[in-house]
C-alpha cells in the first residue's frame, strides 16, 4: 500500500519550512502495536514556530493528525491519508520552574516528567510514572492512574490550530472530563505547565516505584500493546465486563485480549491492523451481548481499512 507523494508540492507552497517530509512513512515502525499502513506524508517539525508555519500553509483541504509515541493509537491497513505529525526535539525540554512548577514540551514521556519532578522535590506528578506515551496524549485524554488525573495537577498548556494561531490555554479551558479534554481535534498542544507541591525526592521515588511495580504486576507491558483499550463506564471496570463475558485470552488472527490484564489487546503473532480492530468490536459485542454495556474505545483508530475489507460501522475517527 502507498499514496501518491505530495512532499514536493508541500515545500513548493512552503518554502521557509525547517522540518522534515517524509513521503509514505511506514506506521508500524513506531507505534507500539507494531501493525497497521504508511502515513502519506510524515513530517517533523522543528519547533512551534515551524509547526505553526506548516498549519497556516497546509492546503485546507489536506487531512493532518497528530501522533505523539504512538502508545494509544492502532493505524489500520491501508494507512493514513494526508499528513501525520510527529513531534521532535523541539517538543521535548523539561523546565523546573519556582514555585513547584514543571514546564514541558509535549513529546516528552510522561514517565519522565515524573522523573524530573521528583529529582527537583515536586510532589504531585508521580502517578505520570504508569501512564505509557507523551505529555501531548496525556493532555487529549486528560490521562489518569492510581486516583490521580492530569487535571489535578495541570495549570496551563499551549497549543497551535489548524490555521496556525498559537493558544495560551489555563486549566479552565481544557474543559476536560473524564478521559476527555474540550479543545477541538485539530488543535496539536506544544507546551503544558504542571503545579506541584514541595516533596522528599526520595519519598516520591519510592511512590514512583509502587506504580512502576504495579504495572509490571498487573499490565502487560512487555508486550505490543497500545495500553488500556476501553474506557471505563461509570461504575464499572472494563477489564471485568471483558472477563465476565468470556473474553480473557480470546484471539482474532494473530491479535488477543491479554490474559494478564483483559483490557488490553496484544499482537501476539504479527497481527494486522485489522485483526485488532476486529478483536476489539468483537470484545465490544459480546460484551454489550454479556452485559448490556457498551464499551467506548479509549486507543485512538487512525487511517483507512484495506480496500473491500470495512470493519463493520466503526471506522469513523
Amino acid at each position: 500500500m502507498s499514496f501518491p507523494d505530495i512532499t514536493a508540492e508541500l515545500r513548493a507552497a512552503m518554502p521557509d519550512l525547517r522540518g522534515r517530509l517524509t513521503p509514505n512513512a511506514p506506521m508500524d515502525a513506531i507505534t507500539w502495536f507494531r501493525a497497521g499502513g504508511p502515513a502519506q506524508v510524515l513530517f517533523s517539525p522543528q519547533d512551534e514556530a515551524d509547526l505553526a508555519y506548516f498549519l497556516k500553509h497546509a492546503p485546507t483541504e489536506l487531512p493532518v493528525f497528530v501522533i505523539g509515541l504512538g502508545s494509544n493509537l492502532l493505524v489500520r491497513d491501508g494507512g493514513v491519508r494526508g499528513v501525520v505529525i510527529r513531534l521532535g526535539r523541539g517538543f521535548g525540554e523539561t523546565v523546573v520552574e519556582p514555585g513547584h512548577r514543571i514546564r514541558t514540551g509535549t513529546i516528552v514521556p510522561d514517565a519522565k516528567v515524573a522523573r524530573v519532578a521528583a529529582d527537583a522535590g515536586v510532589a504531585g506528578l508521580a502517578f505520570y510514572r504508569g501512564i505509557p506515551g507523551s505529555i501531548g496524549g496525556a493532555l487529549r485524554m486528560n490521562a489518569g492512574a492510581h486516583g490521580t488525573e492530569t487535571k489535578d495537577c495541570l495549570v496551563g498548556a499551549r497549543a497551535a490550530d489548524r490555521q496556525g494561531n498559537v493558544h495560551v490555554l489555563t486549566l479552565a479551558d481544557m474543559k476536560f472530563t473524564y478521559r476527555h479534554c474540550g479543545i477541538p481535534q485539530d488543535w496539536i498542544f506544544t507546551e503544558a505547565t504542571y503545579q506541584g507541591t514541595a516533596g522528599e525526592p526520595a519519598h516520591i521515588i519510592e511512590q514512583m516505584q509502587e506504580v512502576a511495580d504495579y504495572r509490571e504486576a498487573n499490565q502487560p507491558i512487555k508486550e505490543r500493546t497500545g495500553g488500556s483499550t476501553f474506557k471505563n463506564p461509570p461504575g464499572n471496570s472494563s477489564w471485568k465486563l471483558i472477563d465476565a463475558a468470556g473474553m480473557r485470552g480470546f484471539r482474532v488472527g494473530g491479535a488477543k485480549v491479554s490474559e494478564m490484564h483483559c483490557n488490553f489487546l496484544i499482537n501476539d503473532e504479527n497481527a494486522s491492523g485489522e485483526d485488532i480492530e476486529r478483536l476489539g468490536e468483537t470484545v465490544r459485542a459480546r460484551v454489550q451481548g454479556h452485559s448490556g454495556v457498551g464499551l467506548e474505545w479509549e486507543i485512538i483508530r487512525l487511517g483507512e481499512p484495506l480496500q473491500g475489507r470495512p470493519i463493520g460501522d466503526k471506522l469513523a475517527f
